[in-house]
């Protein structure tokens, strides 16, 4: 039974009807029930202050830890965003370099496609000097045989000038003919007579001869329009003859 709910019963009609009338107010029960009411609240209010002083310690403590996490995740977030930095950095550089290896890349593409068309240009002119080497060595086989059968025919000419003529002609330095005549004079078979024919140029020259032949300059001219030597020996048989029968 609480104060608030405390009704006092009141019979009026037996209080007026007693000599002394009097009403009974039941104080003690409404003491009691007011000390009993204000020892609940008391309790309510002990509980209730107790139980709001432990949520504050419990929110005190919350408080405290998510200070302390805020901190913590704070000085993540800075070593985060450090770290992120350090990265963009990284990737920056990075960046830089694969701009410098791809620049390197197309660089070296290009020497080797230059590399590569030298080479095939070179491999196009080593094919054309083989075909010339070919073609060379054709024409050279061509001229060696050329040349022997040239040499075969010269040395029968020469075998058969030397006999006819009773002549000797061999070489007696670098591009020097010495060419020898006897039984041209009748009195004497083995006079010999004889010139050098220098053949180190395109010009024929004949720096000496014995005896001198006085036409022998315009011998050696005609050598050298007609480059027909084994004539040119002909007529200078002819000459020294001529010289021999007019002395």
């Amino acid at each position: 039974m609480t104060a608030a709910s405390y009704r006092p019963r009141i019979d009026l009609a037996a209080i007026l009807a007693a000599q002394n009338p009097q009403i009974d107010l039941r104080l003690d029960e409404y003491e009691r029930s007011t000390r009993s009411f204000m020892n609940l609240v008391a309790n309510y209010t002990k509980k209730t202050t107790t139980g709001v002083s432990g949520k504050t310690d419990a929110y005190n403590a919350e408080k405290v830890r998510l200070g302390e996490k805020t901190q913590t995740t704070k000085a993540e977030i800075n070593q985060c965003k450090e770290a992120e930095i350090e990265l963009v950095e990284v990737l920056q550089q990075e960046q830089e370099e694969r701009k410098e290896m791809e620049s390197a890349v197309n660089a070296l593409k290009r020497r080797l496609a230059s590399i590569r068309e030298k080479c095939a240009s070179v491999d196009a002119e080593i094919e054309q000097y083989r075909s010339m080497v070919v073609t060379l060595e054709r024409e050279k086989e061509r001229e060696e045989n050329l040349l022997r059968s040239r040499a075969q025919e010269v040395n029968y000419k020469l075998r058969a000038c030397e006999e006819i003529l009773h002549g000797v002609i061999e070489g007696i330095a670098d591009d020097q003919i010495l060419v020898r005549f006897t039984h041209i004079d009748p009195s004497d078979l083995d006079r010999e007579f004889s010139l050098v024919i220098d053949v180190s140029s395109k010009t024929y020259k004949v720096p000496t001869s014995t005896p001198f032949l006085p036409t022998l300059p315009i011998l050696v001219d005609e050598l050298n329009r007609t480059r027909d030597l084994y004539n040119f020996i002909k007529q200078v048989w002819e000459a020294f003859d001529e010289l021999t029968k007019q002395q």
